[in-house]
């Protein structure tokens, strides 16, 4: 199954950034063939809507899971209408997040906050 995690640079010990739709890039990964891809989010140049935008890039890439440390409602909206569960980071690498959730360690992401609509902070 194929997992997506923002990601401050292009490798897997790089942290998970703490921004969902602002973040750098996304790393997808497939936990049966251990393959991992990077692309890069074009949400983060977003004025507005980038939850939403990054949301996008996650159905379209027919992931079943997000591993990030937070998300926005309208992110969330858009990846609950499309079945993508959302699971909660630990303060770590992408790596041990990995680790962590192939052993079911990481619980469902339960805090999902307004969103920081209009303010272009990354």
């Amino acid at each position: 199954m194929k997992i997506l995690i923002p990601s401050n640079e292009k490798s897997m010990d790089s942290s998970v950034c703490q921004s969902f739709g602002r973040a750098p890039y996304f790393l997808i990964y497939d936990t049966n063939s251990k393959e991992d891809i990077y692309i890069d989010n074009s949400a983060t140049a977003s004025l507005g809507g980038a939850g939403i935008k990054a949301a996008q890039t996650v159905v379209d890439n027919n992931v079943y899971a997000v591993l990030t440390p937070r998300c926005g409602e309208n992110a969330a909206s858009v990846l609950k209408t499309a079945n993508i569960k959302i699971f909660k980071t630990k303060n770590s690498s992408i790596k041990d997040n990995i680790i962590a959730f192939n052993e079911d360690k990481l619980s469902l992401l339960s805090e999902i906050h307004a969103g920081f609509h209009n303010h272009g902070d990354k």
